[in-house]
């Protein structure tokens, strides 16, 4: 059985044209989307997939790729999803069926190139850190309290008067951001300092 699936951006777009294609190639059912190629949330797609059997020679009929995705790490993953549950897939654009050994080996292609452009973002990234650190730069974000920050919220820390909650106020910033850069917080605190005094005087 073969299930339509057309897309439109806005309101103002027509289906028409796609609707009439894909019942002009035999589907029995179409189903229509308005919503943006990047929204993973499509709920007329999400009803086309589940309406289509496992196994049963199914197959999702679509007027052109970009209608099923934007990108294509999308279209792949979409697809792969279709062929793990032996679901055929159409394009009618491009003249792809993934039934017949051609359109898996375009698909095949695709994989590929998906994969090679993953490298090339991986290994470019890490040139650019690499380079960063020649510079004596790091990657990641900056931390949220700088070492005299640091001092304050141990000084403010130390003040029995003050809750936890208030010492982050004063620092501006939120207490589960005080508690990472100070894990255990005053309690904590507190026990390493008794601890340096036992063992300074231990020395002495």
């Amino acid at each position: 059985m073969l299930i339509g699936y057309a897309r439109v951006s806005t309101q103002d777009q027509s289906t028409a044209l796609q609707i009439d294609a894909l019942k002009a190639a035999g589907c029995s059912r179409v189903f229509v989307e308005t919503a943006s190629g990047a929204q993973r949330d499509r709920p007329e797609l999400k009803a086309a997939l589940d309406f289509m059997r496992d196994g049963a020679s199914d197959m999702l009929v679509v007027w052109r790729l970009d209608r099923l995705a934007r990108s294509l790490r999308q279209l792949i993953e979409t697809v792969d999803a279709l062929e793990r549950r032996g679901i055929g897939f159409c394009s009618l654009t491009e003249a792809i069926d993934t039934t017949s050994p051609g359109g898996r080996l375009v698909f095949h292609i695709f994989g590929a190139m998906a994969e090679f452009e993953r490298s090339i973002i991986r290994e470019r990234t890490r040139a650019g850190l690499d380079a960063a650190r020649a510079r004596g730069r790091r990657g990641g974000r900056p931390p949220a309290l700088s070492v005299r920050d640091l001092t304050v919220a141990r000084a403010l820390l130390r003040d029995p008067e003050l809750t936890v909650e208030e010492a982050a106020q004063r620092l501006q910033i939120a207490t589960s951001t005080l508690y990472r850069h100070l894990p255990g917080g005053r309690r904590a605190l507190l026990e390493a300092e008794a601890i340096g005094k036992e063992e300074a005087a231990e020395l002495t």
